[in-house]
């Protein structure tokens, strides 16, 4: 299955796959919370998942699925090229980690790979991964006791954020203004040393800020 916001990109990937003799594209869905819904309802072998996507972030979305959909495998394909979204995404549940500019060919053998049981990274960042952890530092989010230093309003909006809400959302939704939660986000950052909203949703997931049932 193809999760992707980007019509003309899902339906290229969707071509591509479809001429493949081995393979069978059995759905696709262009936000995080239809890509969830399809997989509890498809249970296709494997999916290719964008991590920023409308209404729920990709994160959120591959947490979710680990736990309620075990033998769907995960392949991220994205243009993020961080630490934080790399290892936020294998401690999300990925199995596989491609960037949306590597070749055809390698999308097919991270396919194959994860398909066979393996862990798959694109090349272009493997060696990074690698040498992150040979020299013993790998990724890891605070710990939950981290929930401690923050403020009721921040763990609100840590909470929306983390389930994929935009700023002008989560005022609408808070009754509070889109800079109040400008400010709200840097003092997340600031307090938790996150960088990135994919660091800001996998922390909320580890902790369980996120009730994944509600998904």
């Amino acid at each position: 299955m193809i999760a992707e916001d980007h019509d003309i990109l899902r339906q290229g990937l969707k071509s591509l796959l479809a001429s493949h003799p081995d393979l069978e594209v059995v759905g696709e869905a262009d936000d995080g919370h239809e890509a969830v819904r399809l997989v509890y309802h498809l249970k296709p072998d494997l999916v290719l998942l964008d991590l920023s996507m409308p209404r729920m972030h990709g994160l959120t979305a591959m947490q979710s699925l680990t736990k309620h959909c075990p033998n769907t495998k995960i392949i991220v394909l994205t243009v993020h090229q961080t630490d934080e979204y790399i290892f936020s995404a294998f401690q999300a549940g990925a199995k596989g980690y491609v960037l949306k500019d590597s070749p055809y060919d390698e999308l097919l053998l991270a396919i194959t790979h994860v398909l066979e049981g393996r862990t798959y990274i694109s090349a272009g960042i493997s060696e990074r991964v690698i040498r992150r952890f040979v020299h013993k530092k790998g990724a890891s989010l605070e710990t939950p006791s981290a929930l401690g230093i923050l403020t009721t309003r921040e763990k609100e909006v840590l909470q929306l954020i983390a389930e994929g809400l935009k700023g002008p959302a989560i005022a609408e939704q808070l009754c509070i203004s889109p800079k109040t939660v400008d400010k709200h986000r840097a003092n997340l950052m600031r307090k938790l040393q996150l960088h990135n909203v994919a660091a800001l949703t996998a922390f909320a997931i580890q902790t369980g800020l996120v009730d994944m049932e509600k998904v």
